[in-house]
């Protein structure tokens, strides 16, 4: 095996794998153990009761965090007319139709969430196959497929984000910057569980918040306590 760098044992001395914190204390070592030479990026992770397989049990959405990402997401707007400059005029950092299109088939992808009004759909439905495998096809569920240009936009900046279970029924999401206070992260992260616990499918059984974890970029996952939401 090779031998273990200064920072692993360092984390080693810090993290007990086995055990589950409370969130507080978890947030404050997510915190410690993020030594890299930049700002890492908090995620929190969640193993949910769910079977992904039955759509009744599917989990997606969005919400804005409290306290945003740290993040600042550039936003590609579908729309034309009165909503083009809608989007503008919300901070949008792109905005067009035909030509946006031809640009994204030719390979441009210099932005973070794609939005669109729904009478753009049709067009922007072509790009299902370029846009879908990267996970920025605008949809309902997410609000970015909406009328609501401006509330859409100025949510995103504000730091929105989307969840979604995967087929091992887990859930990440960035919860924010290392260099965030404590307070913020627990509050981003806690905001992030209540949201979880308001989509419970109905069709689950059983225990649905199974065990959640929050690490940085380059640290290791870390255990947290949820055992008082786990039904």
């Amino acid at each position: 095996m090779a031998n273990k760098s200064k920072r692993q044992r360092e984390i080693e001395k810090l993290v007990d794998t086995s055990n589950a914190y409370e969130t507080s204390e978890a947030i404050s070592l997510v915190k410690q153990t993020a030594k890299a030479n930049f700002d890492e990026t908090v995620e929190a992770a969640f193993r949910l009761g769910v079977d992904p397989k039955k759509a009744d049990q599917q989990i997606r959405g969005a919400m804005v965090l409290p306290h945003g990402t740290g993040k600042t997401q550039r936003v590609l707007v579908f729309a034309k007319g009165d909503k083009a400059k809608e989007a503008e005029a919300a901070g949008a950092d792109f905005v067009g139709e035909q030509d946006l299109i031809k640009d994204i088939n030719g390979g441009w992808f210099d932005f973070d969430v794609v939005v669109a009004t729904p009478d753009m759909m049709a067009e922007v439905g072509k790009l299902g196959r370029v846009l879908g495998p990267k996970g920025l096809m605008p949809n309902p569920k997410t609000g970015t497929v909406t009328f609501e240009i401006e509330k859409a936009v100025q949510e995103i900046k504000a730091g929105k984000v989307e969840y979604r279970v995967d087929k091992s029924a887990n859930i990440h999401v960035p919860i924010g910057k290392a260099s965030f206070d404590e307070s913020k992260l627990k509050e981003n992260f806690d905001a992030l569980r209540e949201e979880l616990l308001k989509v419970k499918p109905q069709a689950t059984k059983g225990i649905y918040m199974k065990n959640a974890a929050v690490s940085a970029t380059m640290g290791p996952g870390i255990k947290v306590d949820i055992s008082g939401s786990s039904k």
